[in-house]
């Protein structure tokens, strides 16, 4: 007998303690394994659904543009970069426009705290300059000027002639 430890218990309580520290290690080792993999891959999402307005779809890079005094804007990714005669480059955020019947509203502030509102309406315009018409009407509030002008798809202006409708041309069937 040890120190008043019936004889045979102390050999039992080692094994219990070992058996405890063993069920320790084993669940630590078990919870650190889970914990070590790699995330699940987050499920694929779907193609953004197309954003038309006036036929133009507003997920593609959207160029606006205006006369007197001369302004563009292209809406582009999750980018906005204004530019106009003598004004300096602007860039923006792109949020997602709210889009109300014929009307699609951007809202934003540019990276040197002007904010930025556009408005394009399903109308068509004339910049009043050429002899093109677009499918979009253009109006923006940057800081306290406001501009109007006309807006379309940039591929359909880079690919309309200098004259008629700018609308994008239809893709050959594959």
């Amino acid at each position: 007998m040890t120190a008043g430890v019936p004889a045979g218990f102390l050999p039992a309580l080692t094994e219990f303690a070992m058996r405890l520290i063993a069920l320790a290690a084993a669940s630590a080792l078990a919870l650190s394994a889970c914990s070590q993999g790699t995330e699940p891959s987050p499920a694929p999402t779907e193609p953004e659904a197309p954003v038309e307005l006036g036929g133009v779809n507003l997920n593609e890079p959207v160029r606006l543009l205006g006369t007197e005094p001369f302004w563009g804007i292209t809406l582009s990714g999750n980018e906005l970069v204004y530019s106009g005669v003598d004004r300096p480059e602007q860039r923006a955020h792109l949020p997602a426009p709210t889009l109300q019947g014929t009307v699609a509203t951007y809202e934003t502030t540019t990276a040197n705290g002007s904010p930025i509102s556009i408005m394009l309406a399903a109308t068509e315009c004339s910049d009043g300059m050429s002899d093109r018409t677009y499918p979009l009407t253009a109006r923006v509030k940057i800081g306290a000027e406001e501009l109007s002008g006309c807006a379309a798809s940039l591929a359909a202006i880079m690919s309309t002639g200098e004259s008629g409708p700018v609308q994008a041309q239809a893709q050959p069937a594959a």
